[in-house]
């Protein structure tokens, strides 16, 4: 039924409670994961401050370099149980580069959380996770999460 599985991740414990139940989907099926983190160049500026492109990559980059080890860690973890895994650290608008990666690695279902870390608390499903579901073309899982201490 389902081959591949996609787990976009941003490295918050609200979104690993998603873990377990694409562990056992997997299992079940015999599916491969592929953990995705999805990495935004953004800009903020305060009053009166000038934009310093160096320094906004500079952190980019780090961002990118702690999410790549964060799902290497993650994929070996479920390549240890036996699992088919992959990682994949993206660029660009959250919503769009989670339906590009779904859309470009033909996987069969997305399981994400409904919470997790998007810089401002969120309500309901949280921004991220309302705006795949307005916009998917396959099926998916939402994993309702409660707030971890």
């Amino acid at each position: 039924m389902y081959k591949k599985i996609l787990v976009p991740l941003d490295g918050s414990k609200r979104a690993e409670a998603v873990l377990p139940h694409a562990e056992e989907m997997a299992n079940r099926y015999g599916a491969g994961i592929i953990f995705l983190s999805v990495e935004e160049l953004y800009v903020m500026l305060e009053w009166d401050e000038v934009v310093d492109l160096a320094r906004c990559h500079e952190k980019f980059d780090t961002r990118k370099n702690v999410a790549e080890s964060y799902l290497a860690q993650l994929k070996t973890e479920f390549q240890d149980k036996g699992i088919q895994a992959d990682a994949r650290v993206v660029h660009g608008p959250v919503v769009k580069s989670i339906l590009t990666a779904a859309a470009e690695m033909d996987v069969d279902i997305i399981v994400m959380a409904s919470h997790g870390l998007s810089g401002l608390p969120r309500t309901f499903y949280g921004s991220i996770t309302a705006g795949v579901l307005q916009k998917i073309d396959r099926p998916l899982l939402i994993i309702r999460t409660r707030r971890v201490e």
